[in-house]
Formats: structure tokens, sequence, C-alpha cells
């Protein structure tokens, strides 16, 4: 079973109802004429024109012949058949012929319906010759030139039809991929999102915590031999949790992190060195090379981020005495070291990262390098400390000239 014709639309509803009028109008008009004429076998010709009408009637009234080629051929041998006998008791069953047209070419196949066509234009002229005695060209032309008519027609809403469905398909399409498009930058945004914040609490508030722990550890070592030195290690953890407090508060709002306010990423660094002496067992310093020039905020963030978690790590595993942080300005790129005189490890055999034990500093490291088209490499051995240098691009916009020179 396959469709029979396009679904109806308001506008081919309209164009149904204009075919159904018609006919059911040509039917009357044959009627009516063969009994204001007063013509032989008048009331034949109004019983078949009934029968016609209530033939056709038929059609749309089953929803079985708009759905099957084969009911709605069945239905047209019909309809057709009735007219033939209408054909040949009057002549004007001969404007039924043009209404019929459109039903054998919008119900039956394209090559079916065209020699439905011509079967029915062939039997008008027929039908009508004979009723007149003669076969003039006016005879032949009015029939054809009805057929050709309704082939034009209808195949031309047929095309535009078919168009119509394929921009219809198109657009569907389009929209469905525009919401698979939507869905995914949205997961994808989610996921930056979730990685930033995860990068962000690793290395600040979990570092943080970190320290915090460590000094309330070093107080309660120094308890209570020593209450001085347990109180410094109480006003440093509460420093911490302090500045902690501020980068959780500036970085939720996804502001300029609260070190780096007021100052450049230098002296960020060399404040990040300060406070890691003042509150630990690790003598940190800071050094300078090159002509300093403006970065872009992303660049500053992460190297402050990075050191700030090298830091960090060195305080809590690396057992270390000293620690050179060193930020180089190299031209077209900007470099950070990190070494320090630790226990050192092997960077092939790093645990897997867990809740329980951490392990997810390198990774945010190099997630927020490989972000800006930077490098990250870590060099250690057992026994022989570390030493981890981040390198980050420059555009040659970003530098600046320094002042004096042509």
């Amino acid at each position: 079973m396959s469709t029979a014709a396009p679904a109806l639309t308001p506008t081919t509803r309209a164009l149904a109802w204009c075919l159904h009028l018609l006919i059911i109008g040509l039917l009357v008009l044959a009627a009516g004429r063969a009994v204001a004429d007063d013509r032989p076998h008048a009331g034949s010709i109004v019983a078949v024109a009934v029968a016609c009408g209530l033939a056709y009637a038929v059609g749309p009234l089953l929803p079985r012949i708009r759905r099957s080629r084969r009911a709605a051929a069945w239905w047209l041998a019909a309809v057709g058949a009735v007219w033939l006998v209408l054909l040949g008791l009057s002549p004007d069953a001969i404007w039924v012929a043009f209404p019929l047209y459109f039903l054998q070419l919008h119900l039956l196949p394209r090559r079916a319906g065209l020699a439905a066509v011509i079967v029915t234009a062939v039997a008008a002229v027929a039908g009508f010759g004979a009723h007149t005695g003669s076969f003039t060209p006016a005879t032949v032309i009015g029939p054809a030139l009805g057929a050709a008519v309704a082939v034009g027609v209808v195949w031309g809403y047929q095309a535009l039809y078919r168009e119509s469905e394929q921009r219809r398909q198109l657009i569907e399409e389009l929209t469905a991929t525009r919401a698979d498009l939507a869905r995914a930058e949205h997961t994808a945004g989610v996921l930056a999102e979730r990685e930033r914040l995860a990068r962000e609490i690793h290395d600040t508030l979990a570092q943080g915590l970190s320290s915090i722990q460590l000094l309330l550890r070093a107080a309660e070592r120094a308890l209570p031999g020593r209450p001085d030195a347990a109180s410094g290690h109480v006003d440093a953890a509460r420093q911490v949790a302090v500045d902690n407090l501020a980068e959780a508060r500036r970085f939720v709002a996804a502001l300029t992190p609260p070190t780096l306010e007021g100052t450049t990423l230098a002296g960020a660094l060399e404040r990040l060195c300060s406070t890691t002496s003042a509150r630990h067992r690790l003598t940190a310093r800071f050094h300078l090379t090159g002509d300093p020039v403006s970065l872009p905020t992303a660049h500053e963030v992460a190297l402050l981020r990075i050191a700030q978690s090298t830091v960090a790590n060195t305080v809590r595993h690396a057992r270390a005495t000293t620690a050179e942080v060193t930020l180089s300005y190299l031209g077209d790129r900007i470099a950070l070291h990190v070494v320090d005189d630790g226990r050192g490890f092997d960077p092939e055999q790093l645990p897997a990262p867990d809740v329980d034990g951490g392990g997810f500093g390198l990774a945010a490291m190099r997630a927020r390098m490989a972000a800006l088209g930077g490098t990250l490499a870590v060099a250690s051995a057992p026994g022989r400390g570390t030493a981890l240098t981040a390198e980050l691009p420059l555009a040659p916009t970003t530098r600046t000239e320094p002042e004096g020179r042509p």
C-alpha cells in the first residue's frame, strides 16, 4: 500500500472543495440542460448524472481512496465508467472530463495518470463528435487543451510540493542540528567551567587548607613547651584562612586573584616566597630576569596558580630546605622556573590521582598551560630535588619597548 496523494493542507483542502463543487456543478448542468431542452432520454440523463455524482461522492468519504493507489484506481474506473454512460447520453458530459483530468493526475502514479488523461480526452472527443456528427479542430482542441492545462498545473503543483517538502525536511534537520549543537556547546561549557573550578579549588582552597593543616600541626608540636612559637603558627594559619576566604570569593566571581590586585606578577611571586618562608621551614627566594612586559590577565593568573601549587607541593611533600622561584622574560615567551633541593621523585611513576591522596596538581598545571598554548616540563629524580618549568608564548603586541629606545 502506498500513499496516493500528499497530505492535505488548508490550501489543498480548499482546492479539493473547489474540485468537488465543479464536478457537482457540471453534472447538475448536464442534467438541467437535458430537462430544460426536453431532450430524449432526459430521465435517463438525470439518473445517470445522479449515479455519477454518488459514485464520485464515495471517494472523499473513504480514507482508503487517499491511502491506496489501487483503491484510487478502482474508484476512478467506476466514476469513469458512469461518466462514459453519461457522455453517451448527453454531449454536455464532455465538460466533466476537465475535473476528471485533475483527479486522475492527482491520485494515480505519474505514468498511469498521464495515460488515464489521454484516454479520457480521446473518449471526450469521440463522444462529443458522435453527438454532433462531425470532428472539427475545435472538437479536438478543447479537450486536448484542457488535458494539457491539467497536466501542467498538477505536475507543477507536485514539483512545488516536493520542493516544499525537501525544504521542510532541511529546516527540520537544521533545527535538530542546531539543538544538538546547542546541547553540545552547553555540555562543553559546563565541563569547561567544572574544570576551571576544579583547578581553582586545587590551587587555592586545597593548598591553603593543606598549609593550615601543616601550621596547626607545627603549633601542636610546639605546645606546651613553646607557647610563643605555637601562637605564631596559629596566627599564620589564621592569615592563610583569611587569604583563602578572599581567594574563594574572587574565583567564584571570576575576578582577578587578590594577590595580583595592585601589583605585578613579579610582586605577587615575591610575596608568595616571603610568606612561604615566614610560615614554613622552607627558604623560598624569588628571582626576576629579563625586561618585564605587560601580560594578559589569563597568563598572569595561570603562572601565579602554578607557582602557588608548586610551592605548596614543595612544602607538603618535598622535605626541601630551599626553593628558587624565577620569572624570566625571554622576548617572545615568558617562563616560570621553580627549583627545590628536596627528596625528588620519579616523574614516570606518579601515583594515579585520588580524592584522599591528591595527585591532581600536575594535571591541573598542564591543563592551564595547554589552554593558553604553553608547555610544562618537570625534571626530577629521587634524592636530587625537582625542577619545574612553565612557558607561555607572548604575542608581539604585548611587548613594550623600554623608555628611551628609538
